[in-house]
């Protein structure tokens, strides 16, 4: 199993390919071109077979459109009908490219790519739908902007964002046994990662 970070426009949001016996990333961008030929670097496109979106926000899924029909897109169900309001209102010159996801979460699922497995766990208050993705053998959390490193978290003055409800998915994420967090844009964190986890609940509580 191989992981790589690839750090895609328009923001710099951390996008994660899972090289295995299936093959999958986490999370796309804004930028297809870039994403693609991101990826042909390592084996084509068209053998991916998921997208993973951690949240429907343009920074990380508004690419992911041009994967449908090639990958097997997921999606939380609750970030559809924000996903159709962005398809609708062109962000930064950007238009969301709306598709039907091939896999609508709920939360609870696992997905096994070989070595790999990925939990899927409902983590709303960023967004209506986010989700982080858990890997329970090497304790690696993909936390989506849901928390960061250093102890930072989400913003929540978005639409469909959530200040309690961040918070509640904040105190169920720092009851992981988590080495390495990989969030969504910035810095990872290898090793000890459940302490900057709990850093992130300690600011949190300050603020919210």
């Amino acid at each position: 199993m191989k992981l790589i970070r690839i750090v895609a426009p328009p923001l710099a949001a951390n996008c994660y390919l899972l090289i295995d016996e299936k093959k999958a990333i986490i999370d796309v961008g804004g930028d297809a071109e870039f994403i693609l030929k991101a990826i042909k670097k390592y084996f084509e496109p068209k053998k991916l077979d998921y997208v993973f979106l951690t949240h429907s926000h343009y920074d990380h899924a508004s690419a992911a459109g041009f994967f449908k029909g090639t990958s097997r897109i997921a999606i939380h169900e609750e970030e559809l009908g924000l996903m159709r309001m962005q398809s609708f209102s062109p962000i930064l010159g950007l238009r969301f490219k709306f598709f039907d996801p091939d896999i609508v979460l709920k939360g609870g699922e696992r997905f096994c790519l070989g070595e790999t497995t990925l939990e899927v766990i409902h983590t709303p208050g960023h967004s209506p739908g986010s989700v982080c993705f858990y890997e329970p053998n090497r304790k690696w959390l993909f936390s989506g902007d849901t928390v960061f490193a250093h102890g930072n978290f989400g913003r929540y003055d978005l639409p469909g964002g959530d200040a309690m409800k961040l918070l509640k998915s904040i105190e169920m994420l720092s009851k992981l046994d988590v080495e390495n967090l990989y969030p969504g844009h910035e810095d990872l964190v290898e090793g000890n990662a459940r302490e900057s986890i709990l850093e992130s609940l300690k600011i949190a509580k300050m603020f919210i």
